[in-house]
């Protein structure tokens, strides 16, 4: 099977290098870092950025070294 090669992005939102798959923005619909876009959907049912952070440790700490 062919591996992908992802380009290295920059998030517009956040400044962060990424070579994720983009997320699209719900605010504009740009792409943005994996990271925005699991912000932006947490903020849409009202979760603050202290929960938001413990939430994206836990992806990263589950995931860190799958790619």
């Amino acid at each position: 099977m062919k591996e992908r090669v992802r380009t290295p992005q920059t998030c517009p939102k956040c400044g962060r290098v990424y070579t994720e798959r983009p997320a699209t923005s719900r605010v504009d619909g740009s792409p943005i870092c994996p990271d925005c876009g699991t912000r932006e959907a947490l903020e849409s049912i009202g979760v603050g950025r202290e929960e938001q952070d413990k939430i994206l440790g836990i992806i990263h700490e589950k995931y860190e070294g799958e790619e």
